[in-house]
């Protein structure tokens, strides 16, 4: 069976690196003519709607007899760490370009591993904490980098800052239904996560002062044509990947292989996005990647 394939987990956390990052680059091109709350709420409407025929394809059952608890720890991770903190995830994006905020997602790892041993009980050895000083040093360079061309130093920080908070949430969306996730249908998991993150989103809308605008977002335009494949790789293909890897092995283990996206994301920002390179930033993008690379041997 395909659950018994050795390093599945890994193997699933890696794979996932490599999809986010190019969804995050169509992300980038989709942010240009979509608000980072519609751009949000179109991914995971998108992504509930492919999830559903997907479980009734396989057999599964979309509800669970389960306690009402299970439901809504569910809820609140969805609502946490997919509307919330990929919403705040676009509008650091935008500020930032692809390449610098590649480089301020590798802190999820260290978020994912601290909450991880405070309530999972997993441990963190030497070179996984060295791992960890590694990024949180690549992500204090980028705060020096200098974007006058096309944004402020506020608002350069501001993007960083958004980042930060960002990744916080997704660790703490992940981390809190770990427990739950050994013991659950993934898809089952995954789609009801996702009816979190819209609920949130339908509540914020609700009150939002630009709501028409952002609905309007919603209907076909010309950016679609990045907005649809990067909703799908992001919402769909990711999730799948991603919730598996985090089923299959340690919580830490597949944060830190999720992070080798960041070198990917850097170098299709590069190439794609037209992205400035200067030695700055290839210096924390490697300082991150050895970072990643420690927490992962560790």
């Amino acid at each position: 069976m395909l659950t018994e394939l050795p390093y599945l987990g890994e193997i699933l956390s890696l794979g996932c690196a490599i999809v986010w990052a190019i969804a995050v680059v169509l992300f980038r091109k989709s942010g240009e003519t979509m608000p980072p709350l519609g751009l949000n709420l179109f991914k995971d409407l998108l992504g509930l709607s492919l999830f559903i025929p997907t479980s009734l394809l396989f057999g599964e059952a979309l509800t669970l007899r389960v306690p009402l608890s299970d439901y809504l720890l569910v809820l609140a991770s969805g609502a946490i760490g997919i509307g919330l903190a990929d919403t705040i995830f676009f509008r650091s994006l935008n500020i930032l370009g692809a390449g610098l905020s590649a480089i301020v997602d590798s802190l999820y790892s260290p978020f994912t591993i601290t909450l991880s041993i405070i309530f999972l009980q997993e441990r963190m050895g030497p070179l996984q904490l060295l791992g960890a000083l590694l990024i949180v040093s690549a992500v204090l360079m980028v705060s020096e980098e200098r974007k006058r061309d096309y944004v402020s130093r506020a608002n350069l920080l501001m993007g960083i800052g958004l980042g930060v908070l960002s990744m916080a949430l997704m660790a703490v969306g992940i981390v809190m239904i770990k427990p739950l996730l050994n013991r659950s249908p993934l898809l089952w998991v995954i789609e009801w996560r996702l009816v979190g993150g819209c609920l949130v989103l339908g509540i914020i809308l609700l009150f939002h002062p630009n709501r028409q605008k952002i609905l309007h977002s919603l209907f076909p335009m010309p950016g679609w044509r990045f907005v649809l494949p990067g909703s799908f790789l992001g919402a769909y293909v990711s999730l799948v990947v991603w919730m598996g890897g985090m089923k299959y092995t340690q919580a830490s283990v597949a944060s830190a292989l999720n992070q080798t996206s960041n070198v990917f994301i850097f170098i299709l920002g590069l190439l794609f996005l037209k992205e400035r390179v200067n030695p700055l930033k290839v210096a924390a993008i490697f300082l991150a990647f050895l970072g990643v690379g420690a927490v992962s041997l560790g």
